[in-house]
């Protein structure tokens, strides 16, 4: 089976009320933790590459990569830009065989994000095979790779404009801001509660009444989720008892994107929790074993981490499992 664009997966996932996780990747180990969770859980999957991805291990690395768990897993696989600064990187991922492209012109004004969307649209459904293009409207605050956004300048998607923004672009699939955000830090302390037990910050509630109201505008449409790790605490605990040091980490609960998935949420995008789960099984590991150099021998804990990790969202927050 040969990598896949994201337009039919969609299509089944809005109709029958899940969402599809959309991993990033930049490393082998975290490739084959992600499609071999995947292929055990009989689930369709989204490997993202980010910019720092790209630069990290670049872009050719990444693709043959994703090429070979196809070949491995025989899983339909999107393999889809994250976060595409302009016209120029989405037009290389595109010739380069990426099968999906985010532009992201979200921090632009209204007009200006329309204008490079649509043309980014109109290359992309003009190659062949057809690529599939996804846009933001609404901003996150946090920090992923190279897009910053400070606490207090983001924005929620405004319902007015989506209508007209999907309708002048031709986009596929539209990722709004309701309240998740990048990073492993996700809310400042003084957005959350506090657990009077536990001592854990407890996240204000995303805004759902946006995402309802978005769905009715465009009945049908795939929505986007990104920023929306939950920074299990499992895995922080785990870091910061073998030398780590993630004090008031917090991330999106995940019965709340369960919710979403059950809406008109067709992808979820999880990165901050990859990072946590391969650094918790690493920290432990070098404890556990200080006489140790082998990279496989931690890189391997690590990566079996990831695997644990992606299963459970596929099975208990995106209910992906089973839709092949």
């Amino acid at each position: 089976m040969p990598l896949v664009n994201s337009k039919e997966l969609f299509e089944k996932a809005y109709k029958e009320g899940y969402a599809i996780g959309a991993f990033n990747c930049n490393n082998m180990e975290i490739v084959q933790a992600i499609t071999e969770a995947a292929k055990e859980c009989n689930s369709p999957v989204i490997l993202q590459v980010s910019a720092g991805a790209r630069k990290y291990a670049k872009p050719v690395y990444l693709k043959k990569m994703v090429e070979a768990a196809v070949e491995d897993t025989g899983l339909p696989i999107v393999l889809h830009l994250d976060h595409g600064a302009d016209f120029e990187i989405c037009k290389d991922c595109i010739d380069g065989g990426f099968t999906s492209v985010m532009i992201d012109c979200s921090s632009k004004p209204f007009e200006e994000n329309i204008a490079i969307t649509k043309k980014v649209v109109e290359y992309a459904h003009a190659h062949k095979p057809y690529v599939t293009v996804e846009a933001e409207l609404g901003t996150l605050a946090g920090i992923e790779d190279d897009v910053k956004v400070e606490h207090g300048a983001e924005s929620y998607t405004n319902p007015d404009q989506v209508e007209e923004f999907v309708k002048r672009t031709g986009v596929d699939s539209l990722a709004i801001a309701i309240g998740t955000s990048h990073g492993a830090y996700k809310f400042r302390p003084e957005q959350c509660t506090r657990d009077p037990k536990t001592g854990v910050l407890l996240p204000p509630p995303l805004r759902f009444d946006i995402l309802e109201e978005v769905s009715k505008r465009l009945p049908g449409f795939p929505i986007v989720l990104h920023g929306s790790s939950s920074v299990n605490q499992e895995y922080v605990k785990i870091i910061n008892e073998h030398g780590g040091a993630l004090k008031d980490a917090v991330g999106v609960p995940e019965d709340q994107l369960r919710q979403a998935a059950r809406m008109a949420v067709c992808k979820i995008n999880i990165d901050s929790d990859l990072r946590l789960a391969m650094t918790a099984g690493i920290r432990e590991h070098f404890e556990a074993h200080p006489d140790h150099f082998d990279p496989r021998q931690y890189i391997g804990d690590g990566r079996a981490y990831v695997k644990q990790l992606v299963k459970h969202k596929i099975t208990d927050v995106l209910g992906s499992n089973d839709k092949i």
